[in-house]
């Protein structure tokens, strides 16, 4: 297990059945950690990189809902195992991860034993509802160009570098706009010094 402290790990007994259950899994850039359209069978909680959680549309466009980092969850698959619903969103890794699994079934019945992992739950959902309501007031009422240094910024924070290793496309794809319209804005930031542009990479200089 990784040298993290879970602040959850309040109980003894939920220490000792965390060590018990948890599994250690890593994933490779672009691997799809949890699918859609699936029940949720493990819970995933990050030690190490970042995971991009996205919900597709009817039309096969991608939204953005938040990023999970080190020591955090999915609130989606958290609130979906615990109602026994198949998933509707997918979950990427940005990066190389590694996470701990954990049976979806366990995380309900800890949910009804211990105090510190049902807090756990509710504040993960609640911090990830204020981000999932954000994307969606950035989608009804904030132009591209707007989006488009939101989504840059928040990506960057996400993965904790300046450098990001993503296409035109995949960032029109995450932003459910063509490849054209990011191309042009692109360069329209890169001519003002806002950051560069190279094959397949973004460096970005600033962003207020």
């Amino acid at each position: 297990m990784s040298n993290i402290e879970f602040d959850f790990l309040l109980e003894q007994g939920l220490r000792t059945e965390f060590e018990q259950v948890g599994t250690t899994l890593e994933f490779n850039t672009g691997d799809i950690i949890v699918e859609p359209h699936k029940y949720i069978k493990v819970i995933p909680i990050l030690l190490k990189g970042t995971v991009k959680v996205v919900r597709e549309t009817n039309d096969g466009n991608e939204l953005i809902l938040y990023y999970i980092k080190a020591g955090q969850s999915c609130a989606v698959s958290l609130s979906t195992s615990l109602m026994n619903k198949l998933s509707n969103i997918k979950a990427i890794a940005e990066e190389k991860v590694e996470l701990i699994a954990i049976p979806s079934s366990t995380s309900v019945k800890w949910y009804d034993s211990y105090a510190s992992w049902r807090m756990f739950v509710l504040r993960t959902m609640d911090n990830r509802y204020d981000e999932i309501i954000n994307a969606l007031d950035s989608v009804a009422f904030k132009k591209i160009d707007e989006r488009l240094m939101d989504y840059l910024k928040t990506k960057a924070e996400a993965v904790q570098s300046n450098i990001l290793n993503i296409t035109h496309q995949e960032i029109a794809n995450d932003l459910s706009t063509s490849r054209e319209v990011i191309s042009r804005l692109l360069k329209q930031l890169e001519q003002k010094g806002i950051l560069k542009l190279f094959r397949n990479k973004v460096e970005i200089f600033s962003l207020m």
